[in-house]
């Protein structure tokens, strides 16, 4: 059986609570309720996934105030704001700090549905991106210094020559310096191995 995604739901209102605990759970999700910010605070850690339906206007702690908190804390889940009251700063201003969306009550739980779909989505990329980025992290630091500094002319564009001439060493010795970095980094190619340093931030795009 596949396990089911959490969602973790904050809003100091009971009923809003109840009626979309019932619809998510029935959607196949495990739900996690919360009345207040400060609550959700008390339970959650770096290691949990999912997404978070977050109420905007809240007694104590508002969403807004959570979200700054949870950036803080490194708690990178993804936010879905519902409100009743929202206005376009507040919008603009959850957005900007990395909400996935910003829906106004009433609203068609269906277009909570989508949402919450798209947001999982773009934290399974997130997730997997930055599993690839570790552990290319982890060979390029596996690399002897000379390799490590071999790969950072090549991947920014040094002919074999100019390194040669820049280091004092033969072409011979540049090439194998090329061979070993790339098959210690697992690059087929010289494209590939500049994605790699790309993404690892070897190379500013």
């Amino acid at each position: 059986m596949t396990e089911r995604e959490s969602i973790f739901l904050v809003d100091d209102n009971a009923a809003v609570r109840h009626a979309l605990c019932l619809f998510l759970e029935c959607k196949n999700f495990h739900v996690r309720d919360y009345a207040s910010a400060e609550a959700l605070l008390a339970s959650i850690d770096k290691n949990d996934t999912g997404v978070l339906v977050l109420d905007l206007c809240m007694q104590g702690m508002s969403g807004l105030e959570l979200q700054s908190e949870l950036g803080s804390r490194g708690i990178e889940l993804p936010i879905i704001f519902i409100t009743g009251h929202g206005n376009v700063h507040d919008s603009v201003q959850a957005l900007k700090e990395g909400a996935a969306d910003f829906i106004e009550k009433p609203f068609d739980n269906e277009v909570l549905l989508n949402s919450i779909k798209q947001a999982l989505q773009q934290e399974r990329t997130r997730r997997e991106l930055r599993a690839i980025k570790f552990e290319l992290t982890s060979k390029f630091e596996r690399l002897t210094p000379r390799e490590r500094e071999v790969m950072k002319y090549v991947v920014n564009g040094s002919s074999n020559k100019n390194l040669a001439e820049l280091l004092g060493v033969s072409n011979r010795t540049i090439e194998v310096h090329r061979s070993r970095i790339m098959a210690k980094m697992g690059a087929s190619s010289l494209p590939e191995l500049v994605c790699m340093a790309l993404s690892i931030g070897l190379i500013q795009s």
